[in-house]
């Protein structure tokens, strides 16, 4: 049996075992044995417990449970609504009004976790039940969500960025500087489309909040003094070198503690159940992160993302329409691959291709992490998509087409970049003029 017809026969158990109701982290599990046993693997049950153990115990994910744990400490104070009622007086004129909160929050929180699923998980753990007491969209709510969440690994610091500089051996420096402004681009285009949806669908909007002077907006302002002062204690840590990207999740935590305290919200119940509530998302986030891993490792013993960029290459393909295919190469990876996998196991092949088409590897670094936005919102292994559909109780099919429309912005996103590199390298040339 060749490589396609063993990819084909992998996504369809993937996709067979998720309609029957199978979990998901179940799923990719089960479709990680079948391809351990097409590439011949005579241990497999081995090989999963190595997997699991290995990735696990990384270090850079111990941030994600202290970024989740963070989220349920605001969720119990009164700080979401600060937030809103901050917000909500200079968006009110905007259509859309605080549905563009969640893609605000997620750039600012984005800033500072370098996760996906981190920012997933704590901007919906504020801003959900916030819009639904509010009476805005719930399916514009999920969606803006799912594909906000993705800016934690386009928006520096991004541990995704850290991986692809290793290995595509490029400054990690400049790959931080190139991800700032595309980030401001992906946020615009959210915000217009939240926009343009909420234009032509004024019977689905709650009615406006009254009118206020400005020196009422100005005194409602202060309500975001928490959340900025959070984001400031983290930004400070990070930057004055007190602590890793990793380690600010931890100041994170400290922060939102002194937070409930100071409102009055921190009791030992509130304490409790914050940490029960975080153990709940984690343990449900690092199921489905193991089947991930496993699933991956499948792949790459059989050879399939290599054999498709190989197969790629020998087009002999122009610069743009080398993009284009590269771009719908990672969007079917994406289906069954998490995105650190997608970068290992196909760099060593593509990156000559895009050299000797004559791109950027810094600018290709912002493309691939474009591509890899996607797949966090890609049925049917889109890790915001699990994450959204834990915390809402919606079904994943009711998630995912919610999603779709941010989907196709990110292939508008990834398209621009592509006609207009100087988005992408204006900072790092600015910063590192070339010689």
């Amino acid at each position: 049996m060749g490589l396609v017809e063993i990819a084909l026969v992998l996504l369809l158990v993937l996709f067979f075992m998720l309609a029957g109701g199978v979990w998901v982290s179940i799923g990719l599990l089960a479709t990680g044995f079948a391809g351990m046993w097409f590439a011949g693997h005579a241990r497999p049950g081995d090989l999963l417990a190595t997997t699991i153990w290995g990735e696990s115990s990384s270090y850079t994910l111990a941030a994600l449970p202290m970024f989740i744990w963070m989220g349920e400490i605001l969720f119990r104070t009164k700080l979401s609504e600060e937030m809103f009622r901050g917000l909500a007086p200079w968006l009110n004129r905007i259509p859309g009004r605080l549905m563009h909160v969640n893609v605000l929050a997620s750039g600012l929180f984005g800033s500072v976790s370098g996760s996906s699923a981190a920012t997933c998980a704590t901007v919906g753990k504020i801003a959900l039940p916030e819009l639904k007491k509010r009476g805005y969209n719930e399916n514009l709510a999920l969606g803006s969500l799912a594909g906000a969440g993705t800016l934690g690994i386009l928006i520096p610091p991004s541990i995704m960025m850290v991986v692809y500089a290793v290995a595509a051996d490029v400054s990690i420096i400049q790959l931080f500087l190139a991800g700032f402004l595309p980030g401001l681009l992906v946020m615009a285009l959210y915000s217009g489309y939240i926009a343009i949806w909420s234009l032509r669908n004024p019977d689905k909007q709650p009615p406006p909040e009254p009118k206020m002077s400005f020196a009422e907006k100005l005194r409602e302002s202060t309500n975001l003094l928490p959340v900025l002062l959070l984001i400031a204690l983290v930004f400070i840590v990070l930057i004055s070198g007190w602590a890793s990207a990793t380690e600010c999740a931890a100041w994170g935590v400290l922060g939102s503690l002194a937070i409930a305290w100071w409102q009055g919200s921190l009791t030992w119940q509130s304490f409790w159940a914050s940490i029960m509530g975080a153990t709940r998302v984690n343990a449900m986030i690092m199921l489905i992160l193991a089947g991930a891993w496993y699933m991956s490792k499948a792949m790459a013993l059989t050879q399939i993302p290599n054999a498709l960029a190989l197969w790629v290459d020998g087009f002999n393909l122009s610069p743009y329409a080398l993009m284009a295919a590269l771009l719908l190469m990672y969007i079917i990876l994406g289906t069954a691959l998490d995105g650190i996998s997608m970068i290992v196991l196909t760099t060593a092949v593509v990156l000559p291709m895009v050299q000797k088409a004559g791109f950027d590897l810094v600018w290709f670094g912002i493309f691939v992490i474009l591509i890899v936005e996607m797949a966090e919102v890609t049925p049917p292994v889109g890790f915001n998509l699990f994450v959204l559909q834990t915390m809402s109780g919606k079904d994943s099919n009711t998630v995912a087409l919610a999603a779709v429309p941010f989907f196709f912005l990110l292939v508008l996103a990834a398209a621009i970049i592509t006609i207009f590199p100087q988005i992408v390298m204006f900072l790092p040339q600015l910063a590192f003029p070339p010689s």
